[in-house]
C-alpha cells in the first residue's frame, strides 16, 4: 500500500515487443507428462438464430479441440457451449483460448475466423458499445458511421490493423494481433463519441509511413498527426441580446423608494399641502364674501321695496 498519497504510482504501459521476436509454438514436447491439477470449464450462451450454423460447424469445432485434449459440448435446448479440459490437456493456456472460441462464435464471428484465436499470437476483444449512448438514434447513427458505405470503413480499419472486425448488435468482436486490437478498440471508442473514424485511420496511415523512416524513430510525431477539433453548433438560435446573469444574493433586493418617498425626503410634500391649504382657505373666504355680498344685496333689495310701498301709500291718502 501506497502510505503518502502525493507520490504519483506511475501507469503501466504494454511493452513493445521486437519486430524481429519471434517466440517458439508450445508443443506435446514441451510437457511430456500432460495433465492439469483439477478441471476447468467454461460455458456462454448462444442466440436462438445461430443454432442453425452451429450445429453445422460443431464437428470441425470438436475436431480442433481434440487435437488439445479439451472437449466441447452444445447443449441445443439451453442454448449454451460448454468447453473443459481433460486429464490429457497438456497446454493449460488453450481452455482459455477455447473460452474465447466459443465467446466469438456466439456473437456471430464465422467459425473461419474465429478459429483463429488457437493460434498464439492472435487475440480477441469483445468491445461494449450500447452503453455508450444513450439515445438510440444517435447510437445507431455513429454504429453505421464505423462500418461505413458497403463496409468501406470498416475494411480499412482491418487493412490498417491486421485485425477482423465485426459489428453485431451492442457489441464489436475483433480478432487480430495485441496490437491492432488496441487500435481498433480507440477507434471504435472515440467513434461513439462523435469523432470519425477517419481521422485515426489517417493517423494510423501516417504512422505507418513515419514507422518505415528509421531517423523519426526516437522522435515525437505529433507535428506530423492531424488534430481534431470538435465543433458542436447548437441548432438553438442565440438571443441577439444576452443578459448577463448576476451574482447569488441570499438577501432580498433593496425596495425601490415610490414617489411619495422621494417627496417627503426632499420636502416637496409638505410644500403641496400648505398651498392645498392655503387654496382652500382662500376658496372658503371668497365664498363667505360672496355669501356676505348677496346677503346684503337682498336686504338692500327689501329696503328700497319697502321704501316704494310707503311712498305709493302716501300719495293714495293724498
Amino acid at each position: 500500500m501506497w502510505k503518502n498519497k502525493n507520490i504519483e504510482i506511475p501507469k503501466s504501459e504494454p511493452v513493445e515487443v521486437p519486430s524481429d521476436w519471434k517466440e517458439k509454438p508450445f508443443t506435446k514436447e514441451d510437457n511430456p507428462y500432460g495433465g492439469v491439477f483439477a478441471e476447468s470449464s467454461f460455458a456462454t450462451l448462444f442466440p436462438k438464430y445461430r443454432e442453425k450454423y452451429l450445429k453445422e460447424i460443431w464437428p470441425l469445432l470438436k475436431a480442433k479441440l481434440d487435437s488439445y485434449s479439451i472437449t466441447a459440448d452444445l447443449d441445443l435446448i439451453e442454448g449454451s457451449m460448454c468447453v473443459r479440459t481433460t486429464k490429457k490437456t497438456w497446454d493449460p493456456y488453450m481452455i482459455i483460448k477455447a473460452r474465447d472460441l466459443i465467446k466469438l462464435l456466439a456473437r456471430s464471428v464465422p467459425f473461419e475466423q474465429a478459429i483463429r484465436i488457437l493460434e498464439d499470437e492472435v487475440a480477441c476483444d469483445v468491445i461494449q458499445i450500447g452503453s455508450l449512448v444513450r439515445n438510440k438514434e444517435r447510437f445507431v447513427k455513429r454504429r453505421q458511421r464505423l462500418i461505413g458505405p458497403n463496409g468501406s470503413t470498416l475494411k480499412a480499419i482491418e487493412l490498417l490493423t491486421k485485425c477482423y472486425m465485426l459489428v453485431q448488435g451492442n457489441t464489436v468482436s475483433v480478432l487480430g494481433p495485441y496490437k491492432g486490437i488496441m487500435q481498433c478498440r480507440k477507434i471504435v471508442e472515440d467513434t461513439m463519441k462523435n469523432i470519425h473514424p477517419i481521422y485515426n485511420i489517417k493517423a494510423l496511415m501516417i504512422k505507418q509511413e513515419l514507422a518505415k523512416d528509421p531517423k523519426l524513430k526516437n522522435e515525437s510525431w505529433d507535428r506530423f498527426l492531424p488534430k481534431f477539433k470538435s465543433k458542436n453548433i447548437s441548432k438553438r438560435k442565440k438571443p441577439k441580446v444576452i443578459k448577463e446573469k448576476k451574482e447569488y444574493n441570499p438577501f432580498p433586493p433593496q425596495q425601490i423608494e415610490s414617489k411619495l418617498d422621494k417627496e417627503i425626503e426632499s420636502g416637496e410634500y409638505f410644500l403641496k399641502k400648505s398651498k392645498e391649504r392655503q387654496n382652500e382657505n382662500k376658496g372658503k373666504n371668497f365664498m363667505k364674501a360672496k355669501e356676505v355680498q348677496e346677503k346684503n344685496s337682498s336686504n338692500d333689495k327689501r329696503s328700497q321695496d319697502y321704501q316704494n310701498k310707503n311712498e305709493k301709500v302716501k300719495k293714495l291718502k293724498k
